[in-house]
């Protein structure tokens, strides 16, 4: 028997307030519905960029990687790869890239925190983040943006950070076998309703609800046996 709750919490973008709130009601919710099963949080990345405190975001994270009553699972996103790229000496126009996309506002939260620019050890954990998880007995696939249909699990880094491509958002075009009876849970394209999208079909859940943009955080609850739900912060 699966005994994982999965909560999934999508963009994030500095939001720490939100995220916060989040986690607090994820740990109650866990602990009136769920108590006897294990919790696991998934964020889908993009925790910097864009919202005012991408600092105490990773800081929050970070800390929570130390707790041991429930187990964390941490994705990158496409924000913290244009981060990791600015700051690489090969690629001088990578930095002018990231702040166009909201790094301004990420480095205004270090220099609150008495940080000149991100360092070492935040570059270092952004670095060694995971691009993909999956739970083959859950049937889930967590990503950032999404995957290739055709190619998954062998796709590239690249396109599970930035895909939109059409062909993931309609599941009917889905052609590697490894997606049968797999559901995909991603963030990265932000709904225009400010609420979880999903497919008529259940299999790809996007919940990217918009939180720098006015819209709440949101996490997706898979519990066994349950159809998905939502929290917001």
């Amino acid at each position: 028997m699966h005994d994982t709750v999965y909560y999934a919490i999508g963009d994030i973008h500095g939001e720490a307030d939100q995220l916060r709130q989040l986690h607090t009601k994820i740990v109650e919710r866990h602990r009136v519905e769920f108590r006897g099963f294990d919790r696991t949080i998934v964020h889908l990345g993009d925790y910097i960029d864009r919202g005012p405190d991408s600092f105490d975001v990773i800081e929050m994270v970070m800390s929570l990687e130390k707790e041991t009553n429930q187990r964390l699972i941490n994705l990158k996103g496409n924000h913290e790869q244009l981060m990791l790229d600015a700051y690489q000496q090969d690629k001088p126009a990578a930095y002018n890239d990231w702040l166009d996309n909201g790094g301004e506002r990420t480095i205004s939260s270090y220099q609150r925190g008495g940080l000149n620019e991100p360092p070492a050890w935040h570059m270092d954990w952004l670095a060694g983040l995971r691009s993909l998880y999956w739970d083959k007995a859950a049937g889930l696939v967590f990503v950032h943006a999404g995957v290739d249909p055709n190619k998954f699990p062998f796709d590239s880094e690249m396109t599970r950070l930035w895909t939109r491509a059409r062909s993931f958002f309609d599941p009917s075009r889905w052609k590697s076998p490894e997606l049968v009876g797999m559901r995909v849970v991603h963030g990265h394209t932000p709904t225009q309703s400010q609420t979880p999208d999903i497919s008529k079909d259940g299999k790809r859940i996007n919940v990217d609800t918009g939180a720098c943009y006015g819209g709440p955080l949101t996490a997706a609850v898979f519990a066994p046996n349950q159809e998905v739900r939502f929290i917001y912060a």
